[in-house]
């Protein structure tokens, strides 16, 4: 009897440590096997194409003149997910700029990651989202080499974390882009429907600028907060103990 209850011990156990790291997860967009639902500008302006001057193997290049550039995914689900429970979230991005033109002269332009939720009811604005700078700006000057962005934060706040911004109203004083009243940070990670990367900073204007960079190993990593469930496996080890006595 010792023994079957031990293993049943032993089995409660391994459930609970597996429940606890069951939702963590990576994902990562190296483009060695396509887009994996990533994609660029193209038009007339120009294109977005997979090159294989990458860090290594293969990037994502674009090379497009416009008032910016923007990368966007809204189809896989390694990216697009629900991030509530993720006390540590880390987005990250490699990069290299062969050139930002403007004007004739190099210039540097805003780094971004945001993510947007279009399910935003009336609005005005076309999404709701939580965006956040990354640095330094992005320039052949600063990422003529492969630069790595990332940034770490805790999706489980309700409140903008440090560094991060709003938008889908704005400040009726200062007019800047904000966060809706009725949506927290949270909401928005429960329930973004795009990840996008781009040049373009909400509440500023660019003129026509030549772009010519390369982006490789998207990555998304998530560490959930102990949840109920791992609460459960607990109880249920401290109530076989409790029936060996």
């Amino acid at each position: 009897m010792t023994t079957i209850r031990s293993l049943v011990s032993a089995c409660a156990l391994a459930s609970a440590c597996a429940v606890a790291s069951a939702g963590a997860f990576s994902t990562v967009t190296t483009f060695e096997n396509g887009l994996e639902g990533w994609q660029g500008p193209a038009g007339q302006g120009g294109g977005t194409f997979i090159d294989p001057m990458g860090n290594p193997g293969n990037a994502l290049r674009t090379v497009f003149n416009d008032f910016g550039v923007t990368f966007r995914n809204s189809t896989n689900n390694g990216f697009i997910r629900d991030l509530s429970s993720y006390n540590q979230v880390t987005f990250s991005v490699d990069v290299q700029v062969d050139s930002i033109f403007f004007f004739s002269q190099e210039v540097s332009r805003p780094w971004l990651v945001e993510f947007r939720d279009y399910d935003n009811g009336d609005s005005f604005y076309p999404w709701d989202s939580a965006w956040y700078l990354l640095t330094p700006e992005l320039s052949s000057a600063n990422n003529s080499n492969w630069t790595t962005f990332s940034v770490t934060f805790d999706a489980t706040s309700t409140a903008l974390p440090a560094g991060w911004n709003g938008y889908g109203d704005e400040d009726p004083n200062t007019f800047e882009p904000i966060l809706p009243a009725n949506r927290t940070f949270a909401d928005i990670m429960a329930t973004f429907d795009e990840i996008a990367i781009t040049t373009l900073q909400p509440g500023f204007f660019f003129g026509f600028t030549d772009h010519d960079l390369r982006l490789d190993n998207i990555t998304l990593t998530g560490v959930p907060t102990p949840g109920a469930a791992t609460l459960l496996g607990a109880a249920g080890l401290v109530t076989l103990r409790r029936r060996r006595r």
